[in-house]
């Protein structure tokens, strides 16, 4: 009862913290981001990354690491579950060197947020195969030349029922192509923080980052990325059933 009475409340926290940031760092990020420059893109991505750990932190969702972390400055393709929106502001806390991630060209429409967000994220319409091929060149051409590259292979929020959603090959083709190893993460806690099911549902509580072991591709080929692929999905699915079985059970009564 106490809950849902302060629930509005919350929710007006969170939502307001977060324009406030944004709308405090538009003008700065607007500025570093007219040279569209690696150095002024890795810039963009450390004031993202320690803002998310603090914004976090004070909306009381605090990130707890799990698991051996990445070594920073090390290149591999890393690829997460989808389950919350809020999935998108965790993987910046979470990863410790500067990467570009892939997102839905849409959410570069949004105001101010689009301007921020294309500095940050390598844009990809998915109904089209024009753009699915540019964005898999530009990916390449990142993890060779710039940074590490992030990528939710389930392409969409995990609503199916199940640990982990179907992957898309996009994330295992990248990493075979740059002969980098796949870094897998789980955010098992994320659903419950923020729900996809309504926008408006925030709940406090800890953010648990799951590192899981590097899988190397070194001398694979693209004949193996089925079972690369099917590899990465099974050592998620094993484990998100292991940290998250609430989620897992609340899915599969709706």
């Amino acid at each position: 009862m106490i809950r849902k009475l302060l629930q509005p409340f919350y929710t007006s926290f969170v939502l307001l913290t977060f324009l406030v940031c944004l709308l405090i760092a538009f003008p700065i990020f607007f500025l570093i981001g007219l040279r569209d420059k690696p150095l002024a893109r890795e810039i963009i991505w450390h004031i993202v990354h320690y803002w998310a750990i603090g914004w976090l932190a004070l909306i009381g969702m605090p990130v707890r690491r799990q698991g051996t972390r990445p070594v920073p400055n090390k290149k591999y393709v890393a690829v997460a579950n989808h389950i919350s929106y809020l999935d998108t502001v965790l993987i910046y806390a979470a990863l410790p060197s500067y990467f570009r991630t892939l997102a839905k060209k849409e959410m570069a429409r949004v105001p101010v947020f689009g301007f921020v967000y294309r500095q940050l994220a390598i844009l990809v319409d998915r109904s089209s195969t024009h753009s699915r091929a540019k964005s898999m060149r530009l990916m390449w051409r990142m993890l060779k030349n710039e940074c590490n590259v992030a990528v939710f292979p389930e392409g969409t929020f995990n609503e199916t029922g199940h640990a982990m959603k179907q992957f898309y090959d996009g994330a295992f083709r990248l990493a075979i192509s740059a002969q980098v190893p796949v870094l897998p993460m789980l955010f098992p806690d994320t659903y419950d923080r923020w729900t996809y099911t309504a926008w408006y549902k925030f709940s406090p509580g800890r953010n648990r980052v799951v590192y899981l072991p590097l899988i190397p591709t070194e001398g694979l080929t693209m004949e193996d990325l089925p079972a690369l692929k099917q590899q990465v999905y099974r050592l998620m699915e094993e484990e998100m059933l292991r940290l998250s079985p609430a989620y897992i059970a609340d899915n599969n009564k709706s």
